[in-house]
């Protein structure tokens, strides 16, 4: 019986939130070697303050446009990825996936991936690799415990969202991407995920516990959109 895939989008920021989080990526590491025993799993990292940090940078320097910015965000996303894939050593695919619509020939449990092109998001990139590799969901590990009618942050009537639809999520989120925005997820890869029939879970990174829950298909905090 083929095992189980599990796709992850993995937020740069918690990876590295103002330095590398050593502390958190040492038990992510153990609670990914315990379900990889059972589940196929596939981790795709984002670039998070990496990419924003650089990108402010080349802003204060000059303009710079979308396209060459959104580079910057990728090329954040592959040093992530290679920090990630390398504490997994040989448990985990020898390489890391830059193109998610590349046939990924591996008997390993362990696959990490990058972003990949300008135009894509690593929310867009899992959700191409499930597409691909015939996984049923896609968790997204950001910075949010939720995703939220309004952004919380300015709005105080915002109401968290445990389960919703993709047609009521695109109504908050829109339908186009914009280089280094912050949505709980991206709208095109909310659109993508719509037509698949994919159902996304959106959860706070760094509660390892809620993860494992989610993991094991417990009860847990976070929002659901199918």
């Amino acid at each position: 019986m083929a095992k189980e895939t599990v796709v992850m989008s993995l937020g740069g920021s918690i990876i590295n939130p103002d330095d590398v989080d050593t502390s958190f990526l040492k038990k992510f590491r153990s609670l990914i070697l315990k379900h990889s025993k059972k589940t196929r799993l596939v981790i795709v990292c984002g670039g998070g303050r990496t990419a924003r940090r650089y990108n402010d940078a080349a802003l204060k320097i000059t303009k710079v446009d979308d396209y060459n910015r959104d580079l910057i965000g990728i090329r954040a996303t592959k040093i992530n990825a290679e920090l990630v894939r390398a504490i997994f050593g040989k448990l985990a695919h020898k390489d890391v996936i830059e193109d998610p619509t590349k046939k990924i020939k591996t008997k390993k449990n362990i696959i990490i991936a990058s972003g990949w092109i300008p135009g894509f998001s690593s929310d867009m990139d899992a959700v191409l690799l499930a597409k691909q590799l015939k996984a049923k969901e896609v968790i997204n590990l950001s910075n949010i415990a939720y995703a939220y009618t309004k952004d919380p942050k300015k709005y105080k009537d915002a109401k968290k969202i445990e389960q919703t639809t993709w047609k009521e999520f695109q109504k908050i989120v829109g339908t186009k991407f914009r280089a280094n925005s912050s949505f709980p997820f991206d709208p095109i890869a909310s659109k993508l995920a719509k037509k698949t029939k994919l159902e996304v879970i959106i959860a706070k990174g760094t509660d390892l516990k809620n993860l494992n829950n989610i993991l094991n298909k417990k009860k847990f905090k976070g929002t659901i959109i199918r």
